[in-house]
């Protein structure tokens, strides 16, 4: 029989105690702003470059925090200076963002990555309320920090990153079906395809920045997403997500049209499940619950344990040389879908691999010597690079996945 309540706290003491101090003591540029996320396993800077994707989710995880957990200051404060770094030097000046910048702000990647975008969206987003909300409890001006924000009330701040979310929102949206634009690789008349992971995304995004969009608006973006993801990207033939489909939403034998990522239709399931609560839908919410055993069971190394990064649906081999690596943010991702399904239903399959899932990701990718956690393992469970962040790992799954399960399993343990 879990303990809810001894786990719960499990969960909030590595969150608060030991991930969330690492990165507000370890990746915060003091001298140009912003964050560094390029940190060895102790927390030691190895690169200076900074990717806006990754900006942008450290601003939203400390927003987020402020916003959920407690009103803290270094917690608002972390967040402001880094969405001020962004502000200035993310974009072209059109909110058009970036990959890539050095450590003080140029340019070095083109803006040619969707998802620089969706994480500027929740950042400012999330940001807004946060500052809204610090507006309501005192209306002073924001003191200390960056000199740009300090000479604004956090009121007028919040309009001007809420305007910032709102028109990167619209960005997003009218690059739906060419994410890439003029950064496209492929040749002209080649093979068109469309690809799971902005339909998926855009359904967590809708809902971050639901309080600053108008309801049609709302509703018409969640309709979307939602057909995308659970009629045209979910294929019941297979009982499985796909990850990318012919422009006609149809199968593609080829190594994209093949692909399958365990964790990525797993996490959406949590995103679909919190639009069927908001939407009053207990059938969609048991829908995503079903896709997500499905794809728990089909992704699960039955011989090492640990869920797959890639497969393919065919069965034959992947050209990702990575594709058998066990990924954190696959099994924390996949964490909080399992104990979200199981508070939503009480489906019992769903706390039976939350188990093991739970197991599996604490005794692997946990440190027990310095916080923060591992990112890449190899199949048999072994460390591959000891880093706590790089180009693709940073303030975000870990602590997100942290917060949620810990969240749930405390709603869970007060209802019992």
């Amino acid at each position: 029989m879990i303990d809810f309540k001894q786990l719960s706290e499990l969960y909030r003491s590595e969150l608060l105690d030991r991930v969330v101090p690492f990165w507000l003591t370890k990746s915060q540029d003091a001298d140009f702003g912003g964050y560094f996320t390029c940190l060895d396993r102790d927390g030691s800077v190895y690169d200076t470059d900074k990717f806006i994707w990754l900006q942008g989710r450290e601003v939203w995880m400390f927003a987020k925090l402020y916003n959920t957990v407690e009103p803290r200051r270094e917690w608002l404060d972390a967040a402001i200076q880094g969405a001020e770094f962004l502000r200035r030097h993310g974009h072209d000046g059109n909110l058009n963002w970036y990959f890539a910048l050095d450590r003080e702000g140029h340019p070095l990647v083109e803006p040619y990555n969707i998802f620089s975008y969706t994480f500027a969206t929740i950042a400012f987003g999330q940001l807004s309320i946060a500052l809204t909300k610090a507006a309501a409890a005192s209306g002073e001006c924001l003191v200390g920090g960056d000199s740009v924000a300090a000479a604004q009330p956090a009121a007028a701040l919040a309009a001007d990153y809420a305007s910032i979310a709102r028109r990167t929102f619209d960005i997003v949206l009218s690059k739906v079906d060419n994410p890439k634009g003029r950064w496209s690789k492929a040749a002209p008349g080649a093979r068109e395809m469309k690809t799971f992971d902005l339909p998926m995304i855009l359904c967590n995004v809708a809902l971050e920045i639901e309080s600053l969009l108008e309801p049609d608006f709302l509703q018409k973006a969640i309709d979307d997403c939602l057909h995308e993801v659970m009629d045209v990207f979910y294929r019941p033939e297979l009982g499985l997500i796909v990850e990318a489909l012919g422009k006609d939403g149809q199968l593609v034998d080829c190594f994209d049209g093949r692909k399958l990522n365990p964790g990525h239709a797993i996490e959406a399931m949590w995103f679909v499940m919190d639009l069927g609560k908001r939407l009053g839908r207990p059938e969609l919410i048991q829908q995503a619950v079903d896709i997500c055993i499905q794809e728990v069971e089909y992704g699960w190394d039955k011989q090492f344990g640990g869920i797959f990064y890639f497969m393919d649906r065919l069965g034959r081999p992947r050209h990702e040389l990575e594709w058998d690596q066990k990924l954190w943010w696959v099994h924390l991702e996949t964490l909080i879908s399992l104990i979200k399904g199981y508070q939503l239903t009480g489906d019992e399959r769903c706390l039976s691999w939350f188990e093991r899932v739970h197991d599996y990701t604490w005794s692997h990718f946990r440190d027990a010597d310095y916080p923060e956690w591992y990112g890449y393992l190899n199949r048999q469970g072994e460390v591959l690079l000891p880093l706590k962040g790089g180009k693709w790992k940073g303030c975000f799954h870990v602590p997100r996945g942290l917060l949620n399960v810990w969240k749930i399993l405390d709603d869970i343990a007060n209802r019992q």
